[in-house]
């Protein structure tokens, strides 16, 4: 093994913030750690939703593919968006501590989502998200929303602050100086410009100095769809340094059950040695415990991203608390429970904890969301996660 090991990553900010994480524990171990940023097929089509983009690993198997030709060492994913099988010629060589991993509303005003009136429009990519919005609160409407985690948040922002701008502007009289330089502009009376001026404490150069680099780039943002709130993974938004920007509600994980993995970052690798040396520089047994029994859950069931699945669990004392809530694509059905694990056979628990629901009808619900989806390549989380820019298209929000 070299002293310089490569990292590929993807190449979005929030890709490259979470590949910095590693670099820099494993780069305590006096070992150099360099970063390779690598163009994956979910950054090559930019407007498709997710689950339009191939098959789950898209994303993650062009990261992997670098490894496995020797062009790097190891590979960085958010680990909600590894599949739950064909990982045969790669180890998930260290799972480092976990992010908070559930999902928050986002709202200009921080509302909740119990608060938002009939006919609000939620923005996500995500199947289980949208199953869970619809099995809460059926008077929503749900739109689709793609990008990288500042640019969801710009498209939610972009209509309040150019709606602001233009009042303004209309208070300041600055619209009618610039309409009737056209020459298309009636009179402006003074005394009324004055007199609706006052309504604001700042001029509009004031107002627009004062906003974030965020704002400024939403106000240059042309949408085609005008969101009331959207929902986002709270580790993408904290990953993302954005977390402080904007006014967040977390959902309730009872019934905004987090996708198996969502939180988690995974580095997978080959080389026994590299393997080894991630291993005890940044593998955190409990958050290892519990993804395990998430994906294990997952993957047992069958239902992969064609299928509103939701998995969390925490590791509590000899036990792994486990919530599992398995919906129709329309929410409008579900098969969903809660199980303590014993921490010293969890996988093996977990194994039968997803059989008894297969059982009990989460089988039935992930085959009709299968044929609902026939024709339709199969849904990634989102998350937090890229955009083909380079951001979870959903990325994954995470």
């Amino acid at each position: 093994m070299t002293d310089t090991l490569r990292l590929a990553t993807r190449g979005s900010d929030l890709a490259v913030r979470q590949a910095g994480t590693v670099r820099d524990a494993l780069s305590s171990r006096r070992r150099d750690v360099e970063l390779r940023r690598v163009e994956t097929r979910g950054d090559q089509i930019p407007d498709e939703l997710i689950h339009r983009l191939g098959k789950t690993g898209a994303f993650v198997r062009a990261l992997d593919e670098e490894v496995l030709s020797g062009d790097a060492d190891l590979a960085v994913h958010s680990l909600k968006d590894v599949p739950t099988e064909g990982m045969d010629d790669m180890v998930v060589a260290g799972v480092p501590e976990r992010a908070p991993s559930g999902d928050v509303l986002v709202h200009p005003d921080g509302l909740g989502i119990a608060d938002l009136p009939a006919g609000a429009v939620i923005g996500t990519g995500s199947l289980r998200r949208t199953a869970q919005i619809k099995a809460s609160r059926p008077d929503l409407v749900v739109e689709p929303l793609r990008g990288n985690v500042d640019t969801r948040i710009a498209k939610l922002l972009a209509p309040g602050l150019q709606a602001e701008h233009e009042r303004r502007l209309i208070a300041s009289g600055e619209d009618r100086a610039m309409t009737a330089e056209t020459g298309d502009g009636s009179e402006t009376n003074e005394g009324d410009t004055a007199e609706v001026d006052e309504e604001f404490d700042r001029t509009v150069e004031e107002w627009f100095d004062s906003l974030s680099d965020l704002e400024r780039s939403a106000m240059e943002r042309k949408v085609e769809t005008e969101y009331d709130a959207i929902v986002l993974a709270e580790a993408g938004l904290r990953r993302s340094d954005l977390y402080h920007d904007v006014e967040t509600t977390r959902l309730p994980r009872e019934e905004f059950v987090p996708a198996a993995g969502q939180g988690a970052i995974a580095v997978t690798a080959t080389d026994p040695d590299v393997i080894e040396d991630v291993r005890s520089t940044i593998d955190h047994p409990r958050t290892r415990v519990a993804v395990t029994v998430e994906r294990t859950v997952l993957g047992e069931l069958n239902g992969g991203c064609v299928a509103p699945i939701g998995v969390s669990a925490f590791v509590r004392g000899e036990h792994v608390h486990t919530r599992v809530r398995v919906l129709s694509t329309d929410g409008t059905e579900e098969v969903a429970d809660t199980r303590d694990l014993p921490i010293r056979s969890h996988a093996k628990a977990a194994e039968e904890f997803a059989a008894d629901l297969a059982d009990r009808g989460a089988a039935d619900l992930i085959a009709a969301a299968r044929e609902e989806t026939e024709g339709v390549e199969p849904a990634r989380e989102e998350g937090d996660e890229p955009e083909p820019t380079s951001e979870e298209a959903e990325q994954s929000d995470e």
